[in-house]
């Protein structure tokens, strides 16, 4: 796997011949970093080639392939995750897990309401709350504003693996690393097994989104010099 430079892109290369996308298109990024992550990638692989190990790779795919097209439906699912978004909805008991959940999407809020001038409603339990509109149009104004195809995919990534639009914008944005992001995603998770325990299949599961996340969060952060 290498990386040849042309055209104002950096493509990958397999054995020689440059790389394409499952839709037939060339496997090219604007910045030789991106390029050399997927590179990493390919070069990592064994015997048998296992797409699933490879997610910067299966992020630039989509992004060249769907999202290059398609951005406007991207921006409007981004929108809908606004509407029910994971840090809205606070559980009632028991008071550790309202404090944990407090102590990590609080801040998310106040950065919206800094950065982005909108609150957001916050209901009890999982009944429904309806969002105002500002806040919603808040959330499209900042994801329209994501030019790049290849971020606007890894934001929706990050976005489908947190269930919070917000969490996922707080993170591009510089608010939150990739590892509090995380963390912050699944305050309820780790609540539950402080009381329970680990669930060692659920744990691996997590894990492995965990990964994809990271790549995406990668994936945003190298697609621009």
């Amino acid at each position: 796997a290498g990386i040849e430079g042309r055209d104002g892109a950096f493509h990958l290369v397999l054995d020689g011949r440059p790389a394409r996308t499952p839709g037939r298109n060339p496997l090219a990024v604007p910045t030789r970093d991106l390029a050399g992550a997927m590179a990493a990638e390919w070069g990592a692989q064994g015997d048998e080639i296992n797409p699933a190990t490879m997610p910067v790779t299966r992020i630039v795919n989509s992004a060249i392939d769907g999202v290059s097209a398609h951005a406007r439906e991207v921006v409007e699912d981004l929108v809908k995750y606004a509407g029910s978004d994971l840090v809205c909805y606070r559980a009632a008991g028991p008071e550790r897990l309202v404090e944990a959940q407090s102590a990590a999407w609080d801040p998310v809020l106040d950065w919206v309401r800094e950065r982005h001038g909108v609150r957001f409603a916050l209901a009890e339990g999982v009944m429904h709350v309806g969002q105002p509109e500002a806040a919603c149009e808040a959330v499209r104004r900042a994801a329209e504003a994501v030019r790049s195809p290849l971020r606007l995919a890894a934001l929706h990534v990050m976005t489908t693996l947190t269930g919070s639009v917000l969490i996922a914008l707080a993170h591009a944005e510089g608010r939150l690393d990739a590892e509090a992001a995380w963390a912050a995603a699944h305050t309820d998770e780790r609540h539950q097994e402080s009381v329970w325990g680990e669930d060692h299949e659920a744990l691996q599961r997590r894990h492995a989104r965990e990964a994809e996340f990271r790549a995406a969060s990668l994936v945003y952060r190298l697609a621009e010099a």
